[in-house]
């Protein structure tokens, strides 16, 4: 199976987190990209900050590796006008694909119409600029009957909003892989998590990111019907090493 065709190699760590300057961020996600060229790596995503500089990087070596980049993140309670005024600005620096973080704290709080509007307006800005959003939903953060719920409610109102041929460009994303659980629980993508956001996805494509760590783990996502796989390891999963990385 040719893993790397379903892999966004990912680094989204600020530079304040890892405690490098912008520069060596730069570099990192420099060669993240170089690596995917390398590699046949789907697509590298990175923060909004560095989209312009990645894209131009990928383009002077003739590549058609994608930039995806996260909006949002990762806690997902930015405004609708602040999800929409980052998604233009990546948009304008040529992002490709953009990975919203779902305000999944409104949703658990009931406030579905928040998460409608932001969801409509987001996904309608991105795809009349032809890019393809995604949307994580945190699954770390919810019950199994309300990862069911949300995936299906995303679902329903893509198909209520647009159009058929529109669907494949709207994902449904498990995890940022940023948030924080107790007693060792998963943060990110499990098989449990994503089989039900699978059943309930209708005829959106899932995304799982975050503890896919083996290429045995990548494959068996893949065969579930997963068709895009966030990982921070993607050499590791290609070249068939298991990985410690947290993402």
């Amino acid at each position: 199976m040719n893993i790397a065709q379903y892999l966004d190699s990912t680094y989204l760590k600020t530079p304040e987190q890892s405690g490098i300057s912008n520069e060596e961020t730069l570099q990192k996600d420099k060669e993240l990209a170089q690596e995917a060229i390398d590699n046949g790596i789907f697509a590298v995503m990175i923060r909004p900050d560095y989209v312009g500089e990645i894209k131009k990087y990928i383009q002077e070596r003739n590549s058609n590796v994608a930039v995806g980049t996260v909006i949002g993140f990762h806690e997902g309670t930015y405004s609708v006008e602040e999800k929409l005024a980052e998604a233009s600005k990546a948009i304008e620096d040529g992002a490709d694909e953009l990975d919203f973080v779902i305000n999944y704290k409104a949703y658990i709080q009931g406030d579905l119409e928040l998460v409608k509007d932001e969801f409509v307006k987001c996904t309608g800005l991105a795809l009349e600029h032809r890019k393809i959003a995604k949307w994580i939903i945190e699954i770390a953060a919810l019950t199994d009957a309300q990862i069911a719920d949300l995936t299906q409610k995303i679902s329903q109102w893509a198909e209520e909003h647009f159009s058929e041929n529109e669907l494949p460009h709207i994902f449904v994303k498990s995890s940022t892989g940023f948030y924080e659980t107790t007693g060792g629980k998963p943060n990110g993508a499990t098989f449990e998590g994503i089989k039900i956001m699978l059943d309930n996805a209708g005829k959106l494509p899932v995304k799982a990111a975050g503890g896919v760590r083996t290429p045995a783990d990548a494959e068996k996502m893949i065969s579930m019907g997963v068709k895009r796989i966030g990982t921070s390891s993607a050499l590791a999963l290609i070249k068939d090493e298991s990985s410690s990385e947290g993402y």
